[in-house]
């Protein structure tokens, strides 16, 4: 069985069969001409369509029985020791990452974190999560157990699924997704199942049951829409209910204006729906 030797700063790069196939170039390389593994070590970076990857080793590995060039499309890619992800605006760290050619997912392993620079006028989007996954058909990204900030407002929830390009966080959670608003006269904070968020924009709805904790004001509902500019929320509900217990405040409404700035509350005399479809994710109807 023929061996690949050490070779100083060697390019290696298959013919690409499709838009999965990743390309892994630089380090020193070792392994089995034909069936691999091959091991790259120092400086080695890693390519798939607008997504690179660097790390100071990376394996790539084929099924067993197949070589390295039939296996193109379903081989697997490790990088370890330090890994730097980046694509457009956005730069990711972790320890390790393992990407999959056939699904087109790379998985950073965690502790994860995620910086995305701002357009002008934005604020930068940071991301800290136990993992995170990163699309290479698509420019998303899907973080577990993640905490994402933006300006004054971070979200806290067991999924966060993000779109690079527009901004879009979409934050689910079994238990309770929470936003938090950060202002000196105490927290802004909503608590839903759901939340869809537009971190450019900063505009907002939160679904599946609805709590807006604005100091002492709560307002519950089964939906919101938040504008962040304006700050004024709509809530919807059947009723939707607000309350300040310590002034003895209480009113209802199918549909309220909570103003988060004025800590006022009063019904919304306007039909309203969510406008859901500024929240949809790609390919989603």
């Amino acid at each position: 069985m023929r061996k690949l030797g050490w070779i100083g700063l060697l390019g290696l790069a298959l013919a690409a069969g499709g838009v999965r196939v990743i390309q892994v170039e630089g380090g020193r390389l070792s392994g089995d001409l034909r069936f691999g593994p091959w091991t790259f070590e120092g400086g080695v970076k890693g390519r798939v369509k607008d997504l690179l990857i660097e790390a100071p080793r990376a394996t790539l590995t084929a099924p067993k029985g197949k070589t390295m060039q039939e296996a193109e499309g379903e081989r697997e890619a490790r990088f370890e020791g330090g890994v730097v992800v980046k694509r457009g605006r956005v730069e990711a760290r972790g320890p390790a990452l393992v990407y999959q050619e056939r699904t087109g997912e790379g998985e950073l392993l965690g502790p994860a974190r995620m910086r995305q620079e701002p357009k002008p006028g934005e604020d930068p989007v940071e991301v800290e999560a136990s993992r995170m996954t990163f699309q290479v058909d698509t420019d998303t990204s899907a973080s577990e157990n993640a905490l994402l900030k933006s300006g004054n407002q971070e979200g806290r929830a067991g999924f966060v699924y993000y779109e690079e390009e527009r901004g879009l966080a979409v934050f689910t959670d079994p238990k309770e997704v929470v936003l938090t608003r950060k202002r000196k006269e105490g927290d802004l904070r909503i608590l839903a199942k759901e939340v869809r968020s537009l971190t450019g924009p900063k505009r907002l709805i939160a679904t599946g049951g609805v709590r807006l904790q604005d100091g002492d004001l709560v307002t519950t509902g089964d939906g919101l829409y938040y504008d962040d500019t304006t700050g004024e929320a709509i809530v919807l509900g059947r009723p939707a209910v607000s309350e300040n217990k310590k002034e003895g405040f209480r009113l209802s409404g199918s549909t309220l204006l909570h103003n988060v700035n004025r800590h006022q509350v009063r019904v919304y005399g306007k039909a309203f729906r969510l406008p859901l479809e500024d929240f949809r994710k790609l390919g989603e109807r």
